[in-house]
């Protein structure tokens, strides 16, 4: 199953996962984002001057903190659109019409392009418990500007869902 909580909610609003675990999932997926970030945290703090909160540890951020100094509205639109492409590729991808075994293919190069377009403008999320996971060791900015890394893929990954189901699907899955 999904380890992105926008996936797992684009996939229930795909009809492909169960309200029931919804919660269950994401709740577990917001803990191992913060279990790998406490991770990455000890080992970066192995370096001598390290500071989260100066270096932005990777965080996602807008404006001041985008790698770019994008905008708030150009992160808003590469996250809800990197999001949505996801949604509609994994959809498409794990298709019962698809052909079987090339799933994580399609999945992995489509992840691997988000990152290379979405780097420079926000640090890549697509993935709110990632964005959480390092956003609370860094506090500060990261904390305050989280919101839109867990609004943006949300409304991307429900918008690729109903695209898909609405437009490709037979609803046979």
């Amino acid at each position: 199953m999904p380890l992105k909580p926008a996936v797992s909610i684009g996939l229930w609003a795909g009809g492909r996962f169960e309200t029931k675990e919804l919660l269950p999932y994401i709740l577990a997926q917001v803990i191992g984002g913060l279990l790998a970030g406490g991770v990455l945290y000890i080992i970066a703090s192995g370096q001598a001057g390290f500071d989260a909160t100066t270096s932005g540890f990777a965080a996602n951020g807008y404006g001041a903190h985008s790698p770019g100094k994008y905008s708030l509205t150009a992160a808003l639109v590469c996250e809800i659109v990197m999001t949505a492409m996801f949604l509609l590729v994994i959809m498409g991808a794990t298709d019962k019409r698809a052909p079987q075994g090339f799933a994580p293919i399609a999945i992995g190069f489509c992840l691997t392009l988000i990152h290379l377009i979405s780097i420079p403008v926000t640090n890549t999320s697509v993935n709110p418990a990632r964005s959480t996971g390092v956003a609370l060791y860094v506090g500060d900015w990261a904390v305050a500007q989280l919101w839109l890394f867990w609004l943006a893929p949300i409304v991307g990954a429900i918008i690729g869902a109903w695209i898909y189901r609405s437009l490709l699907s037979n609803d046979s899955n």
